[in-house]
Formats: structure tokens, C-alpha cells, sequence
């Protein structure tokens, strides 16, 4: 295959890996807030609640798709690398823990978008999903750092 650098593919992946992991914060740290608001029937003091959950709510959901996006970028990088290195997929379990964290991604995104106040176990369903998907980005930030050692001289 004629691909560029791979070093290059790797600064890439390692900078979606590193905004995906701050968009996960982000989320929590929004999710977690949106929570509070509605649980307490009043917001945390900050800034951005003076003009309502709407506009935090909009925030977490910007952050969403950027996960979304950052996470598919990081599943081609990783597709095309492997496939560029070695000629084939599957030589590690980083493999198995990527694909994870981009179904758990995906039906989280998806749960979001079902949340309603006729559907409120899908509410449970997404914060699930996102208590599982911390454990699937340390197992894949685990096998990636592995994986990196192979590519090192």
C-alpha cells in the first residue's frame, strides 16, 4: 500500500486518542452537571447555566458527536495502519478492546438520542453504557500503548 508516514498516521491517532479521552471528561463532567440541575431543581452556580440546561444540554450533545467523530477517525486509522504494517488484522487485543469502545460509542450516541420523558430507563441505559465505555478506553489505552512498543525502533 502507498500510505503516507506512518508516524504521521500515529500523531494523528494519538491526538484523537487524547481529545476523544478529554470529550469523554467532558461529557461526564456535563452529564453529571445536567444531573444535578435536574435532580435539585437548581443549577451548580457556573457561567454557562445562567441561560439553562438547554444550552448545557446543546453542549453535551456537541460533545457527543465529537467523540463519535473522534472515535471513527481513530477505528480508520487503526484499519489502515495495521493493514499497512502488517497486511493484515488481528495481532493483538487491541483489535477486539478498538471495536469495543466503537460499539459502546455508537449505542451510547444512539441511547442519547432515544432519551425521552416516556422512555426514562434509556437514561440508565446511556449512563451505563458510559460507565462501561471508562472501562473500555483503559483497556484500549492499555493495548494501544502495547501495540505502540511494536512500532518503536
Amino acid at each position: 500500500m502507498n500510505l503516507p508516514s506512518f508516524l504521521w498516521l500515529w500523531k494523528i491517532a494519538a491526538w484523537s486518542m487524547g481529545l476523544s479521552l478529554l470529550a469523554y471528561v467532558m461529557l461526564a463532567t456535563t452529564g453529571f452537571w445536567m444531573y444535578k440541575a435536574r435532580n435539585l431543581q437548581q443549577p451548580p452556580s457556573l457561567p454557562m447555566f445562567q441561560r439553562g440546561l438547554g444550552r448545557m444540554r446543546s453542549l453535551h450533545f456537541t460533545m457527543g458527536i465529537t467523540m463519535v467523530s473522534l472515535v471513527l477517525l481513530l477505528l480508520a486509522i487503526g484499519i489502515i495502519g495495521t493493514l499497512g504494517h502488517f497486511g493484515s488484522l488481528g495481532h493483538s487485543s487491541h483489535l477486539v478492546a478498538g471495536l469495543l469502545v466503537v460499539v459502546l460509542v455508537l449505542l451510547s450516541a444512539f441511547s442519547a438520542t432515544q432519551i425521552s420523558p416516556e422512555r426514562p430507563w434509556v437514561r440508565n441505559l446511556h449512563v451505563t453504557l458510559n460507565i462501561i465505555l471508562f472501562i473500555g478506553f483503559a483497556w484500549v489505552s492499555l493495548t494501544g500503548w502495547i501495540v505502540v512498543q511494536k512500532y518503536l525502533p
